[in-house]
């Protein structure tokens, strides 16, 4: 199990789109028209062998729309899992009584979306691709524009009952919690999902990601050039917060 995919919602998706490209040095983004389903319009950026999204409603009553009323702006949206084991990964959701809000079955491919207020903090997707390298939401040929040495390694979802919200994502998932201080931890296989105590007044949600990168340093330079470090010295992209780290 690997966290493969982190989406966002943004009210302007080409402002956010434009801060990302700058701050991460990421381009090429896939315009993927399935999110037209939803009411949404969107960008997929392969950062490495991971993805960034950001969603955006183009009509109203959408999900995401709904949640930029909620949360007060851009914020976090959706954490996306890939799984080996298709079968067992659903089975281990429905066992914990996760309602499946959408469900993508076609050759090759294969996505279970269950209900944020069953999971707390997001949408959580566990999809499976075949094979394992496959990315569908990436868009054909997103491997030319994947470069080495970027990862997106880390989920954060801040909860007003931290220990509550890592215990009912264990549950679901089928995986341990850890606890170290405040925060909350599930490994993943090369990365985490942290729960941790609110830091602002916009409610639970997805407040930040983690993403290797070769040279966190630059990348901060541009964040703080386009007004994008919060009052704690954090980058933020799309009202969320991106933990920068050295791959090295």
């Amino acid at each position: 199990m690997r966290l493969r995919q982190i989406a966002l919602v943004a009210a302007d998706l080409a402002a956010a789109s434009a801060d990302i490209e700058a701050v991460l040095g990421v381009s090429h983004p896939y315009d993927d028209p399935g999110v037209g389903h939803y009411g949404l319009r969107n960008g997929v950026w392969a950062v490495g062998q991971t993805f960034l999204e950001v969603v955006s409603p183009k009509q109203e009553g959408t999900t995401a729309g709904r949640l930029l009323d909620k949360r007060g702006g851009d914020g976090g949206y959706m954490v996306i899992l890939q799984v080996r084991d298709l079968a067992a990964a659903r089975a281990t959701a429905a066992a914990a009584g996760a309602r499946i809000v959408d469900q993508i079955d076609r050759d090759g491919v294969a996505a279970t979306h269950y209900h944020p207020r069953d999971v707390g903090g997001a949408i959580l997707s566990i999809d499976w691709m075949d094979p394992w390298e496959r990315w569908e939401w990436g868009g054909p040929g997103w491997e030319a524009n994947a470069r080495p040495g970027q990862a997106i390694v880390g989920a954060e979802l801040q909860a007003e009952d931290p220990a509550a919200m890592a215990g009912r994502w264990g549950e679901v998932l089928g995986r341990p919690v850890g606890r170290s201080g405040s925060v909350w931890r599930i490994a993943l296989d090369g990365g985490e999902i942290r729960f941790v105590p609110p830091a602002d007044e916009r409610g639970e949600g997805l407040r930040g990601f983690d993403v290797d990168l070769p040279d966190p340093d630059t990348a901060r330079t541009r964040a703080g050039q386009r007004g994008l470090i919060d009052a704690d010295g954090e980058v933020v992209l799309c009202g969320t917060r991106v933990y920068l780290k050295s791959i090295i």
